[in-house]
């Protein structure tokens, strides 16, 4: 199956209906509508460097063991919850395979650094007028 620009074999992704959990009457009780979506990162066919992003995310989805694990049941249909369930995945996985840019080092304008100085003595000046006056007493 085709996920977030990776091919991932069917094989990879375990998914098993169980029932939902919370108010929904005798649907709830009768039918496994909700998904329980198992991936295991570390034995996946995904680039290395995805696998240690992933691992690295801190997700509270994401067991000790590098498991995937997500529960689906917004919806009360399997199928739609099936889809749910591979959507968030994807998400996962997008959000792993997003490699932020390198921050690119500057410096500060000459006029800039002079507009501080300028401000900074000024402030100075204003603070140095509010203590004892110095000087000859008449």
């Amino acid at each position: 199956m085709q996920l977030a620009g990776f091919e991932i074999p069917d094989n990879e992704v375990e998914l098993s209906a169980i029932r939902s959990s919370g108010p929904g009457g005798q649907n709830v009780n009768k039918v496994a509508t909700a998904i329980h979506l198992r991936f295991d990162v570390r034995s996946a066919s995904l680039p290395d460097e995805i696998k240690q992003r992933l691992l690295a995310m801190g997700d509270h989805r994401i067991s000790g063991d590098g498991v995937v694990v997500i529960k689906a049941q917004r919806f009360r249909s399997q199928e739609k919850n099936r889809l749910d369930a591979l959507e968030r995945l994807a998400e996962l996985l997008t959000r792993a395979s997003y490699k932020r840019p390198r921050r690119r080092p500057t410096r500060p304008t000459l006029s800039s650094v002079n507009r501080r100085l300028q401000e900074k003595k000024s402030k100075g000046r204003i603070k140095g007028m509010r203590g004892k006056p110095r000087g000859e007493m008449l």
